[in-house]
């Protein structure tokens, strides 16, 4: 049952970027045959939570420097048990930022399978990250265990942090969204 709500929300982000169909069938796969994908221990791949957090202008994106990866990345964790994907991006924006967020929008702002390599016991392994849109209501951080640094980064001079195509997707979806407006 708590698998369902997210298969719908993909069934309906596979409708709007068809283009991703496979990222849509692997989510598909992880969340038809794994009762417990939402556990961080499901070495088969685990669902998490990301937020492309922008500032209150909507000029910025807020980007941390992941301690473990140490790479210029958006904000997000692990779903622990929650299937509630929006609420962990929400939950995991505030706490890795200090800043009070909303969500922007309830549909899926874009969907990414990534490697995530071996660490001490835990073996590599894949996140299945949902991400949304969301905006901080404030400027002013603070920055969290989980991170080397925070920046608020002009949307628009992302490369000088990262060249993650991922983000960088994040970023065309963005300007698509924004534009329609």
């Amino acid at each position: 049952m708590h698998r369902r709500n997210l298969l719908s929300a993909i069934d309906d982000y596979a409708l709007r970027y068809p283009e991703e169909i496979g990222v849509v069938q692997r989510f598909r796969v992880l969340l038809e045959n794994h009762s417990d994908c939402f556990e961080r221990d499901c070495w088969s791949g685990h669902i998490t939570g990301s937020a492309w957090l922008v500032s209150p202008d909507q000029q910025h994106v807020l980007l941390t420097h992941h301690r473990k990866l140490n790479m210029w990345l958006q904000l997000g964790g692990h779903s622990d048990g929650d299937s509630k994907t929006d609420a962990v991006a929400v939950r995991e924006a505030t706490e890795e930022s200090g800043l009070s967020v909303q969500l922007l929008q309830k549909n899926i702002f874009d969907l990414d399978v990534h490697e995530i390599p071996a660490r001490k016991n835990d073996p590599a392994h894949y996140h299945f990250d949902v991400r949304y849109q969301l905006k901080a209501t404030g400027e002013k951080f603070r920055i969290s265990e989980e991170s080397l640094d925070l920046a608020w980064v002009k949307i628009d001079e992302l490369e000088r942090y990262t060249e993650e195509e991922s983000i960088l997707r994040m970023r065309r979806k963005w300007y698509e969204s924004n534009s329609r407006d």
